[in-house]
């Protein structure tokens, strides 16, 4: 496939069903053009609020830290020179974002061990572990799988050190090729394969002989 028919693909394929690129509209953002955002905004809040998450579980702190991803990506666009697409770009922050919220999170958890605050968060991670569970066994056994199952799985895939979880999340819940986890990453393809391998194998003996 030739480059402008690439371009072409890219374009009529965008999320929001538009067909203006995103060099254009980052272009026009970084002259002034806030709409050029917005537009961005409506491209990409699906998916970016998907990552997040998947990764926090939570949907309120999800809600605000998908919110922070654009308004940082808004301030920092004059940095944007196009080395890799603009939605990595964003999703980078996104990430960046996560990780370090899940780090002051890990500090301060002890002072939330009520009954109510863990029903709260298990209730959230559903998303995370029927994803999981869907993708191990198609079909309604996901739906059907009980609490101490989901509970099971979204500990394990919580244990797991943030480069692959992450990596797992990319891959596997946001489809994202391995070309596109590196500019994310900011690592080499070899690198996110080899992560990847990794994180699958640690996931599977965490839940051996729980789940699996």
């Amino acid at each position: 496939m030739s480059a402008e028919a690439s371009n072409s693909l890219e374009q009529t394929t965008q999320p929001d069903g538009g067909t203006v690129d995103d060099a254009v509209l980052v272009s026009q953002v970084q002259a002034g053009d806030i709409q050029a955002f917005a537009a961005l905004v409506v491209r990409y809040q699906d998916r970016v609020f998907n990552l997040v998450l998947r990764m926090c579980a939570r949907r309120a702190d999800a809600e605000e830290l998908a919110q922070e991803a654009f308004l940082k990506a808004l301030e920092r666009i004059d940095q944007f020179r196009g080395d890799s697409k603009f939605y990595t770009w964003l999703f980078r922050i996104a990430a960046n974002l996560v990780i370090s919220h899940r780090r002051r999170s890990r500090r301060v958890k002890f002072h939330s061990l009520s009954r109510g605050a863990e029903g709260e968060d298990m209730k959230q991670d559903d998303t995370v572990t029927a994803d999981l569970a869907q993708r191990r066994e198609p079909g309604p056994s996901a739906a059907a799988m009980s609490a101490e199952v989901r509970k099971v799985v979204a500990a394990a895939l919580d244990s797991l050190a943030e480069p692959f979880r992450l990596v797992l999340v990319l891959r596997d819940m946001q489809d994202m090729d391995y070309a596109e986890i590196a500019q994310v990453l900011d690592v080499p393809v070899g690198t996110v394969k080899s992560r990847l391998y990794r994180a699958r194998n640690l996931l599977r003996q965490c839940l051996d002989g729980q789940v699996l």
